[in-house]
């Protein structure tokens, strides 16, 4: 009874981790190029099956769990849906690839594309990292900024540089670090982007709010279930304290 009360804990704490990954993808429906989080989980321990009144070499029959935990978070990095802004320095990636963003803890990556252009006429991220060219900061500091599907900048006309756009072959050397960025495993290494740059739109997240929401309902009624187990077991081990012991 008591290993009956710990596997169904073991279940309330699995299924309260995945409604915390869901309400967070929630959060973040309107954040562009945001990728939903998915809880996996798998077996906390298997304990086999055996046939019993069968002697010291009963057959297995199969096996049983006895818990649950949340194996990891994996993002999923499929496309959002693209939007058109018609605002210059917004920028997305149609396709596979991520741009290269300089910030103070190093070279992060990120989908995200809502981009505009500080004081000194770099090409920033709404929290004022500068995206990176082949060659460094891009500066876009004229009147007519354009960008090529490839990632060729051109300020007024004139080829100021291009845009360092990257792919990683296993997308699981990306791990998210807030802000829609990404940091690589060390040793991740990168390719040419696959994709194409487009100019005026931005990546929104690919986050289903629907599918989501019914995710966390069915995610509450699996925990209310588990705390059902958890008061069953419990009433029957007051029984077998109280009153069976008493025979």
């Amino acid at each position: 009874m008591i290993r009956g009360i710990y596997t169904a804990a073991s279940g309330m704490v699995a299924e309260s981790l995945r409604t915390d990954t869901i309400a967070n993808n929630l959060a973040n429906v309107n954040t562009a190029g945001y990728k939903k989080d998915v809880a996996i989980s798998k077996d906390f321990r298997s304990m086999y099956i055996q046939r019993i009144n069968d002697g010291t070499d009963a057959p297995v029959i199969g096996n049983m769990g006895v818990g649950s935990v949340i194996d990891e978070i994996a993002p999923i990095h499929s496309a959002g849906p693209m939007v058109q802004t018609g605002n210059t320095f917004d920028l997305a990636i149609d396709g596979q690839g991520y741009f290269t963003v300089d910030t103070p803890n190093g070279v992060r990556y990120t989908r995200n594309g809502s981009f505009t252009r500080n004081a000194l006429g770099e090409l920033v991220t709404q929290d004022g990292y500068r995206v990176l060219g082949q060659n460094g900061p891009l500066r876009v500091n004229g009147d007519k900024v354009a960008v090529s599907g490839d990632g060729q900048v051109s300020v007024d006309g004139m080829v100021t540089g291009s845009l360092q756009l990257v792919n990683f072959a296993d997308e699981k050397q990306l791990t998210k670090e807030g802000s829609s960025l990404y940091v690589a495993a060390a040793g991740a290494q990168t390719s040419p982007m696959e994709g194409i740059a487009r100019q005026g739109v931005v990546e929104q997240s690919n986050v289903n709010a629907v599918s989501e929401m019914v995710n966390m309902i069915a995610g509450y009624r699996a925990y209310e279930t588990n705390a059902k187990a958890v008061q069953a077991q419990d009433e029957l081990l007051d029984k077998a304290v109280n009153e069976v012991a008493k025979v």
